[in-house]
């Protein structure tokens, strides 16, 4: 059975080699480019995937868009910043010579600040991302997308390796620019907070991360996903607070 890779990008370079390395393996590798600025294109380019280069509608509707492009009967999705180890690729390929289902959740072994994070519900972490064309599409969420199906669901053995942030300042820039997202979406929900509240959110966020997923057992650095995770969620509900406050000045 045919299989097509799908990938989007914006300013991927340190990435998106090894990544498209990691699943040479596949008949087709299709990267939706968002304007990067650094060699992203062309680096894909030269190792033999499709380019196509488009605006940003978020997450959801950008790899659906890429999904439209895949030609294969099977797809995996798989973000720049993620490898498909040897092994997965190896029962990949076993498994849709004889497909058990219509689609499979893969987990994800993160690395945190040169850490592989085995708690802080950052494992197994498993993600809907093999699927059969036609069976499965992304959600339009603008951020946090994941894939939805009726089809029947199963698990494979092997895993991806995640890099999600190359260092603090591109983590403390995601978690900016995706709080912000988050707040809009909240809003356009009819969503509200108060001060308080953005306080206990964000209380609450460290509280799941390092006592209940225990990241304690991950160390220094699950202290520090976990704080930075409580960051995240104070800056979105204190976004989300200012909307708020620009809505009813507006009134």
């Amino acid at each position: 059975m045919k299989l097509s890779v799908i990938i989007i990008t914006k300013n991927e370079a340190l990435n998106i080699g090894e990544c498209i390395a990691s699943v040479s393996f596949a008949d087709e590798i299709i990267v939706v480019d968002s304007g990067s600025t650094d060699q992203t294109r062309e680096i894909a380019q030269e190792l033999g995937a499709k380019v196509t280069l488009a605006d940003w509608p978020g997450f959801g509707q950008q790899k659906n868009r890429a999904l439209d492009l895949a030609s294969a009967e099977w797809v995996l999705s798989i973000d720049a910043d993620e490898r498909v180890t040897p092994e997965l690729a190896a029962e990949i390929q076993a498994e849709l010579k004889h497909p058990r289902a219509d689609a499979y959740r893969i987990a994800r072994l993160s690395n945190y600040a040169g850490r592989w994070m085995r708690h802080s519900g950052w494992w197994p972490d498993h993600v809907l991302r093999l699927f059969k064309r036609g069976k499965a599409r992304f959600n339009d969420a603008a951020v946090h997308e994941s894939v939805q199906t009726s089809s029947p669901v199963a698990v494979l053995n092997g895993h991806f390796l995640h890099y999600p942030y190359a260092d603090l300042e591109s983590h403390i820039a995601k978690l900016n620019h995706y709080s912000s997202v988050a707040a809009a979406m909240l809003h356009a929900k009819g969503k509200k907070t108060s001060v308080p509240g953005a306080v206990g959110h964000a209380f609450w966020t460290f509280i799941r991360i390092y006592v209940v997923r225990r990241g304690f057992l991950d160390g220094k650095e699950g202290f520090m996903l976990a704080m930075m995770a409580c960051a995240g969620s104070f800056f979105r509900y204190n976004k989300l607070l200012l909307l708020n406050k620009q809505n009813k000045q507006g009134d």
